[in-house]
């Protein structure tokens, strides 16, 4: 089983950064993929970005690459995401998960159901 634990949310200005931290326990996250996904108001949970174990390959959805940078330190158990230029539609809850990560396919890491663990999420709110 792995734990997962996300933090780092918080009300900021659209334009301003948040860096967002998902602590794992209960097992080594260094053979998971780890994603993010969001849920905003009234919508469904999606995709926002994924790293493969090493690092290998890392995928971010269309609205937010160049703004966000998903990263990992397995010494720390620990995944990143590191988040630009924040605009009003990027508000939502944010979730951490870890998957097995068989497929190098960008729409593998998109899908909820390749993801075994998930976190309890944590709120970001940006205004405008």
């Amino acid at each position: 089983q792995v734990q997962l634990l996300e933090s780092g949310g918080g009300l900021v200005q659209a334009g301003d950064s948040l860096r967002l931290f998902c602590v794992a326990s209960g097992r080594t996250i260094s053979m998971y993929a780890m994603g993010w996904f969001r849920q905003a108001p009234g919508k469904e949970r999606e995709f926002v970005a994924a790293i493969r174990w090493g690092g290998t390959n890392i995928y971010y959805v269309d609205p937010v690459k160049g703004r966000f940078t998903i990263t990992r330190d397995d010494a720390k158990n620990t995944v990143f995401l590191q988040m630009n230029s924040l605009k009003p539609e990027d508000t939502a809850v944010y979730y951490c998960a870890a998957g097995h990560g068989y497929s190098r396919a960008e729409y593998y890491y998109s899908q909820e159901a390749n993801y075994h663990y998930w976190g309890q999420g944590t709120q970001v709110t940006v205004s405008s």
